[in-house]
């Protein structure tokens, strides 16, 4: 039966004269690019230009008139600085990069930046730089693709399936080092990501020389230590890299059914450059005039011509590839076709979630509760996620070992774990994810599995403990991907754990990454209508959520829905307000407290819940000014946090109540009372502004 999957026995290497002058006017290119900005990372794309040629012409399915094509395999560049690498690609197969576009690289305005960036250049799956994020993103994108495989394709056999790609992914020496990059690949040999496959470009060079100053363990043996097949490709004599070598590396582990593969593939950076190779300066300079000209006479090319590709080459490879994308589609189309003619339910779930649709069901889905119950947000939370599971097949996540204190383990579900392995309840296609302790890839992977927008993945752990997945958050930001990241133990609150587990700086650090939506709702109502308004949205949010009990407030269900979707609304109002009492989470029940002691002594006063900060300032102005009246001048600002980012909302008569210093370990509200975070605090605050404002 014809596999609508990429095939898994590989043909016999067909490597002409063709391939080998379009490597080498690649190689070309890279130092043309890089020396007409004067900066930049040439030696990577030379040396690697056959490597990346190999994949994109010869192996992977994936087809340029239709970059979001389904059935695609995923590229990632881990390596993102030899950015060349990817361009130099997406150029050759026709994605729409022009010449001119790598003649622009680097420069304002182009399709070309410095490092790949996702939704600017098409074919670039994931935005990559900070290093050991792309492979931390491609074992999402692996864990993702066996979840959907559940989803719509659970009982086909493996390889037989439309559902069924594979995840490339290039590495580099510095994405070794890196700790997040051992934190995913663990995960991903204990998950037997079969479909991942890791290409290494061991080239011992890195900016400050030879990676023996820093770095010398085996990364083969790592790798099988980790649960991985694992092949390694040594260089030719002349240091060139062995194509036909890392093609049999690929074809096992294209064989491969049980393991993630990971390739080392020694390399000579900058080859072949007769004086530069393996140095450091190749790695991130340009080559220099000379250096090129005499570059170029040993490829056999033009000193004196500059960003050239022979026309009719290009045509050929182009060809070629047409050729074998087109063999490829057709063979996916009829197994698609095929798979949805048996499967029309799950089909129209797919269609649900290609047109990015929220099922029937989902607003009555979600839970509301009673004025004067107690409960902490993060259990809360917890209900809401299991209420919209019910309806929701594509919402799926976990925690970094932490699911009971961050609920958010969606019950009954199986866990999300291969075949073979002992843990009760689990399934290859599950929805509770595992992440052990590992923050930052989970961030990574949370992000790689978000890409392809067809589930919305969710991840927990401390607030605390944002500051070790800040690098995988301010990527989900900067791609914009819609991903939950669930934030418990919001604040001193967390009681006696103490300073180490309280976060003080947390809030207004996440609130500074641009893209990223904080949420930090008053109370069980207010978590429900986030995650509402978060799952009608597709972007990147951080819900922040208490460990200790609340009151559910008596705000009308309705307001609350429409004033947390708005980040920041009204809960209680006097006719004539002379202060304003803004706050957040725990403390807006301690603003309501405070209110009603000032309106004993005659002072009216408006309390604001302001969750979002950052949907509230996206709101129009006439919204904004009805919320936060512009004449009432006299204001208070509660947050049991660092105070630094609210006097923008305060102004220069309001004050704010807050934490500038690190937490203690005692019971919660011994912490709150000891801190000054109270009622009494909040109303000397108020009467303190009042008073300011009438001086002028």
């Amino acid at each position: 039966m014809a596999s609508a999957s990429s095939p898994d026995h590989l043909p016999a290497l067909d490597w002409t004269e063709d391939d080998d002058h379009a490597v080498t006017y690649l190689r070309a290119l890279a130092m043309d690019a890089v020396q007409r900005v004067g900066n930049g990372h040439p030696g990577t794309a030379m040396s690697l230009a056959p490597v990346a040629y190999l994949l994109f012409q010869k192996i992977m399915r994936h087809d340029p008139r239709d970059p979001s094509w389904l059935g695609r395999d995923r590229f990632v560049l881990s390596a993102g600085h030899t950015s060349l690498t990817l361009y130099m690609q997406l150029f050759l197969s026709d994605y729409g990069l022009t010449m001119t576009d790598l003649e622009s690289f680097r420069t304002w305005g182009s399709r070309t930046p410095g490092h790949p960036e996702h939704g600017h250049t098409v074919g670039v799956e994931t935005t990559t730089g900070p290093l050991g994020q792309g492979l931390a993103n491609a074992v999402g994108m692996a864990m993702g693709a066996r979840y959907e495989r559940g989803l719509f394709d659970p009982d086909t056999p493996d390889g037989q399936s439309p559902f069924d790609h594979r995840v490339w992914c290039i590495v580099g020496d510095g994405d070794m080092e890196e700790g997040i990059t051992s934190e995913a690949s663990s995960l991903a040999g204990l998950q037997k990501l079969h479909r991942l496959v890791v290409l290494y470009d061991d080239n011992h060079i890195s900016i400050e020389g030879d990676t023996e100053i820093a770095f010398h363990e085996d990364i083969t043996e790592r790798y099988r230590a980790y649960g991985w097949a694992t092949h390694a490709v040594d260089m030719n004599e002349d240091g060139s890299i062995d194509v036909p070598g890392v093609y049999a590396a690929i074809q096992k582990a294209v064989e491969e059914r049980h393991r993630p593969t990971f390739i080392r593939v020694r390399s000579t950076i900058g080859w072949p450059s007769p004086h530069l190779q393996n140095t450091g300066k190749i790695h991130g300079s340009a080559l220099g005039e000379p250096e090129v000209r005499a570059t170029k006479e040993v490829l056999g090319l033009d000193p004196d011509a500059h960003f050239v590709f022979p026309a009719d080459l290009l045509d050929r490879v182009r060809a070629n590839l047409r050729h074998r994308v087109d063999s490829d589609r057709t063979r996916w189309d009829e197994g698609f076709d095929a798979w949805r003619a048996a499967h029309a339910p799950n089909a129209s779930l797919l269609d649900r979630l290609v047109a990015r649709e929220l099922p029937q069901g989902f607003d009555a889905a979600m839970p509301t509760y009673e004025p004067g119950a107690s409960i902490s947000t993060r259990k809360a939370s917890g209900e809401v996620i299991n209420a919209y599971a019910e309806v929701m097949p594509e919402l799926w996540g976990g925690s970094a070992d932490l699911a009971e204190s961050n609920n958010t383990t969606i019950e009954g579900a199986p866990s999300f774990l291969p075949v073979g392995n002992p843990a009760p309840n689990s399934s290859p296609y599950g929805r509770v994810m595992h992440f052990g302790i590992r923050e930052h890839a989970m961030g990574g992977i949370l992000n790689g599995i978000a890409l392809d927008g067809l589930t919305r993945p969710f991840g927990g752990t401390f607030l605390v403990f944002s500051d070790y997945m800040r690098g995988a958050v301010r990527l989900s930001a900067l791609m914009d991907t819609a991903v939950t990241f669930v934030w418990t133990h919001d604040s001193i609150g967390l009681g006696e754990d103490g300073p180490t587990h309280q976060p003080v700086e947390h809030l207004w650090a996440l609130r500074a990454i641009p893209g990223l939506s904080v949420v930090r709702p008053a109370d069980a109502n207010e978590t429900a209508a986030a995650w509402r308004a978060i799952l009608h949205r597709r972007d990147p949010v951080g819900l922040v959520l208490t460990r200790q009990n609340v009151p559910v407030l008596g705000t009308d269900v309705d307001d609350v829905l429409s004033g947390v979707q708005r980040g920041g609304y009204v809960v209680s109002d006097s006719d004539q307000p002379q202060v304003l009492l803004l706050a957040t989470g725990s403390e807006v029940s301690l603003a309501l407290s405070a209110a009603a002691q000032l309106e004993a002594q005659g002072i009216g006063v408006r309390v604001l819940s302001m969750p979002c900060l950052e949907w509230f300032d996206a709101q129009e102005p006439a919204y904004r000014d009805s919320v936060l009246l512009p004449s009432v001048r006299a204001r208070v600002a509660i947050e049991a946090g660092a105070t630094l980012g609210w006097y923008r909302y305060v102004g220069d008569h309001g004050r704010v109540i807050g934490l500038d210093h690190f937490g203690a370990s005692a019971a919660y509200d011994v912490l709150f009372r000891e801190f000054g975070i109270t009622t009494e605090s909040i109303v000397a605050a108020a009467q303190e502004s009042i008073t300011s404002v009438g001086r002028g």
